[in-house]
């Protein structure tokens, strides 16, 4: 499979852009390294919702070609990425906070599926 210069390009800014939206919502939410991480599972569950309504709105709305790319694989991927989950829940489990991190492992792809069913929903009626 090859990916045009174009593509790479508009995933590659979309997941920076991802990247620092996240890193700014959990500057301004920060969690205590103990417990839950709320604005983790939220940034988690809220992007979910967002990729189902981008989904629907790129079905019912074809423009650029890069509108996908650049939204759903890249600033949301950079924005929801899954590696600060399952290290999230590693660290809990290391640090002997097995309720939190059993509560993590279920809770957000849980929520997030139905964020998704719910974004997806939603849009489908609305758009």
């Amino acid at each position: 499979m090859r990916i045009s210069g174009p593509a790479l390009a508009a995933v590659a800014c979309g997941g920076a852009l991802g990247a620092l939206a996240r890193h700014l919502v959990h500057l301004t939410f920060p969690n205590t390294p103990q417990g839950f991480q709320w604005t983790l599972l939220w940034v988690s569950v809220c992007g979910c919702f967002l990729i189902g309504v981008v989904t629907v709105w790129i079905e019912r709305h074809p423009g650029h070609p890069l509108v996908g790319p650049f939204v759903s694989t890249g600033f949301l991927g950079g924005f929801t990425t899954f590696s600060s989950y399952a290290v999230n829940v590693e660290r809990k489990f290391h640090y002997g906070e097995t309720g939190v991190a059993i509560a993590h492992l279920v809770l957000t792809p849980a929520l997030a599926m139905l964020a998704v069913f719910a974004g997806t929903a939603l849009a489908r009626r609305a758009l």
